[in-house]
Protein backbone atom coordinates (compact mmCIF):
# COMPACT_ATOMS: atom_id res chain seq x y z
CA UNK A 1 0.00 0.00 0.00
CA UNK A 2 1.32 3.37 -0.96
CA UNK A 3 1.59 6.53 1.03
CA UNK A 4 -0.86 8.22 -0.78
CA UNK A 5 -3.29 5.18 -0.36
CA UNK A 6 -2.50 4.92 3.39
CA UNK A 7 -3.17 8.79 4.13
CA UNK A 8 -6.76 7.81 1.89
CA UNK A 9 -7.58 5.50 4.20
CA UNK A 10 -6.94 7.12 7.29
CA UNK A 11 -9.20 10.12 5.86
CA UNK A 12 -12.01 8.08 5.21
CA UNK A 13 -11.47 6.67 8.56
CA UNK A 14 -11.46 9.86 10.52
CA UNK A 15 -14.67 11.34 7.95
CA UNK A 16 -16.56 7.97 9.52
CA UNK A 17 -15.85 8.71 12.79
CA UNK A 18 -16.78 11.79 12.68
CA UNK A 19 -19.58 11.03 11.55
CA UNK A 20 -20.52 8.84 14.12
CA UNK A 21 -20.23 11.13 16.62
CA UNK A 22 -22.85 13.64 14.85
CA UNK A 23 -25.22 10.75 15.31
CA UNK A 24 -24.15 10.48 18.50
CA UNK A 25 -24.69 13.79 19.49
CA UNK A 26 -28.01 13.85 17.38
CA UNK A 27 -29.47 11.22 18.91
CA UNK A 28 -28.51 12.25 22.61
CA UNK A 29 -30.26 15.84 21.53
CA UNK A 30 -33.51 14.01 20.41
CA UNK A 31 -33.67 11.95 23.32
CA UNK A 32 -33.60 14.20 26.40
CA UNK A 33 -36.04 16.40 23.95
CA UNK A 34 -33.39 18.49 22.79
CA UNK A 35 -32.75 20.28 19.68
CA UNK A 36 -29.67 19.01 17.78
CA UNK A 37 -29.33 21.76 15.43
CA UNK A 38 -30.04 24.33 18.26
CA UNK A 39 -27.23 23.83 20.51
CA UNK A 40 -25.18 23.82 17.62
CA UNK A 41 -25.71 26.44 15.95
CA UNK A 42 -25.10 28.22 20.11
CA UNK A 43 -21.82 26.47 20.43
CA UNK A 44 -21.02 27.84 16.43
CA UNK A 45 -22.96 30.49 15.26
CA UNK A 46 -20.75 31.78 12.81
CA UNK A 47 -21.12 28.08 11.19
CA UNK A 48 -24.37 27.68 10.14
CA UNK A 49 -26.52 24.77 9.21
CA UNK A 50 -24.14 21.75 9.29
CA UNK A 51 -24.74 18.95 6.19
CA UNK A 52 -23.38 16.40 8.34
CA UNK A 53 -26.19 17.01 11.18
CA UNK A 54 -28.14 17.49 9.01
CA UNK A 55 -27.63 14.00 7.77
CA UNK A 56 -28.14 12.58 10.88
CA UNK A 57 -30.76 13.86 11.59
CA UNK A 58 -32.58 11.69 8.57
CA UNK A 59 -30.78 8.39 10.40
CA UNK A 60 -31.75 8.83 14.39
CA UNK A 61 -34.72 7.04 15.66
CA UNK A 62 -37.06 8.87 18.30
CA UNK A 63 -36.28 8.53 21.78
CA UNK A 64 -38.42 5.43 22.28
CA UNK A 65 -36.50 3.36 20.28
CA UNK A 66 -33.56 4.80 21.11
CA UNK A 67 -30.89 3.37 23.43
CA UNK A 68 -29.73 5.32 26.31
CA UNK A 69 -26.03 7.45 25.57
CA UNK A 70 -24.66 8.36 28.71
CA UNK A 71 -23.58 11.98 29.03
CA UNK A 72 -19.91 11.10 30.02
CA UNK A 73 -19.75 9.24 26.52
CA UNK A 74 -21.05 12.29 24.42
CA UNK A 75 -19.08 14.45 26.39
CA UNK A 76 -16.08 12.06 25.57
CA UNK A 77 -16.98 11.84 22.30
CA UNK A 78 -17.01 14.78 21.32
CA UNK A 79 -14.14 15.98 23.32
CA UNK A 80 -11.72 13.05 21.39
CA UNK A 81 -12.73 15.04 18.09
CA UNK A 82 -11.94 18.48 19.54
CA UNK A 83 -15.35 19.81 19.98
CA UNK A 84 -14.93 21.57 23.06
CA UNK A 85 -17.66 24.45 22.53
CA UNK A 86 -20.25 21.92 21.51
CA UNK A 87 -19.40 19.95 24.96
CA UNK A 88 -19.66 23.11 26.60
CA UNK A 89 -23.11 23.79 25.67
CA UNK A 90 -24.32 19.85 26.33
CA UNK A 91 -22.43 20.42 29.38
CA UNK A 92 -24.87 23.44 30.09
CA UNK A 93 -27.87 21.34 29.08
CA UNK A 94 -26.88 18.59 31.40
CA UNK A 95 -26.55 21.19 34.52
CA UNK A 96 -30.25 22.12 33.51
CA UNK A 97 -31.19 18.47 33.26
CA UNK A 98 -29.82 18.22 37.35
CA UNK A 99 -31.99 21.15 38.49
CA UNK A 100 -34.95 20.15 36.76
CA UNK A 101 -34.38 16.56 38.53
CA UNK A 102 -33.55 18.25 41.91
CA UNK A 103 -36.05 20.40 42.12
CA UNK A 104 -38.97 17.82 41.49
Amino acid sequence: MSQKEIDEEMIRNYQRDESLMVHIFAQWCVNHDLDPAELYLRAYPEQGANASLQYALDLIVPKEEAGDIPDHTLLGVLELFGNEDLAFIVTEEIDKRKKRLNSL
